[in-house]
């Protein structure tokens, strides 16, 4: 088996390896968030019903491409991919849920969610800044960025 050569991009083996270990938590909070948006999608009910339904769907959507992405990111450092849900559950910040829950319980944790990964994002864009990744430090904002747009909207139904 042919050996996977390094990145030759301008950053340190150690300054690579920094990018790779927070993206790997960013994969897996990506990863939670979309299951657990997904659960919702298939179990809301209630006099929003379609509304919310098709919220989730689009937000659970958008999820799906960032997880792509983060994934091609991490690859495109030299590092390797976790694909489990095991893996993901291990290095995510968010936890797994396994109760069914009205619509407002279920806007309040991804609220939740989205709000805590949105802290953690502020950390790992500095840690890239700090490592000079900008790369992925944009890269990140733009996570950022998206999750602030869905939070917002979460934030508007529980008004």
């Amino acid at each position: 088996m042919e050996a996977i050569l390094e990145p030759k991009i301008g950053l340190e083996k150690k300054d690579l390896s920094n990018s790779i270990k927070d993206l790997t938590i960013v994969l897996s909070n990506e990863m939670i968030l979309y299951v657990k948006s997904r659960k919702f999608h298939w179990n809301v009910t209630g006099n929003s019903f379609m509304e919310l339904h098709k919220l989730f769907e689009n937000q659970y959507g958008k999820l799906e491409e960032t997880i792509d992405e983060v994934a091609e990111r991490i690859s495109k450092l030299g590092g390797k991919t976790i694909g489990t849900m095991k893996e993901f559950i291990e290095h995510s910040i968010l936890s797994e849920e396994s109760k069914y829950v009205n619509q407002n319980q279920m806007l309040e944790e991804l609220l939740d969610d989205h709000e805590k990964i949105i802290v953690q994002l502020r950390i790992f864009i500095e840690n890239a800044e700090e490592h000079k990744d900008a790369g992925t430090a944009d890269f990140l904002t733009g996570i950022l960025l998206d999750h602030e747009s869905k939070s917002w909207i979460l934030r508007k139904y529980l008004s």
